[in-house]
């Protein structure tokens, strides 16, 4: 497996990449909420957004022939405090989960963020994310904070982890 970095003219990585965030959601919010929250073109945009300069990446993972099997994306963010890393979203195509593949992905945004000298990672999810909870607690992460999810009504969890140089 290898990881590459996104731009802004893999096209057909982008809409991959959107794609599979809104499998994300219909998989941890229902395909009721998930399927609906977000328009293809929204999400489509967002994945654009974090590649027009701004401190973020979206990296995805492709098997030995090439193909896609997973992404996540990160970015620098600052709540009037230090600046703090967020990863925005992980996705790994249910053939290649239990591969390493979500783990290789959370340890690039994490290298990445120490390469910014960024003291925090964190990451917001739903509560019924077992698996991604469960994959940030083995490295490291704790909750640091809770709060519903307006557009689902469902409760979020915030897991932080601080980062050694």
């Amino acid at each position: 497996m290898q990881l590459r970095p996104l731009s802004l003219a893999d096209t057909s990585a982008i809409h991959l990449v959107a794609e599979r965030m809104r499998e994300t959601l219909i998989e941890v919010e229902g395909e009721a909420a998930g399927g609906t929250m977000y328009s293809m073109d929204w999400l489509r945009d967002r994945v654009c957004w974090h590649l027009d300069g701004r401190a973020a990446e979206v990296v995805v993972a492709e098997d030995a022939t090439g193909g896609i099997v997973g992404h996540t994306i990160y970015r620098v963010e600052s709540d009037g405090a230090a600046p703090f890393g967020l990863i925005s979203t992980t996705y790994v195509a249910p053939e290649a989960r239990r591969l390493g593949v979500a783990q290789r992905l959370l340890a690039r945004a994490e290298d990445w963020f120490r390469e910014r000298q960024v003291p925090i990672s964190c990451t917001w999810t739903s509560e019924t994310n077992r698996p991604l909870i469960a994959l940030y607690a083995r490295n490291g992460y704790a909750e640091a904070e809770r709060g519903p999810n307006q557009l689902t009504q469902t409760m979020m969890v915030r897991l932080a982890k601080a980062l050694t140089p």
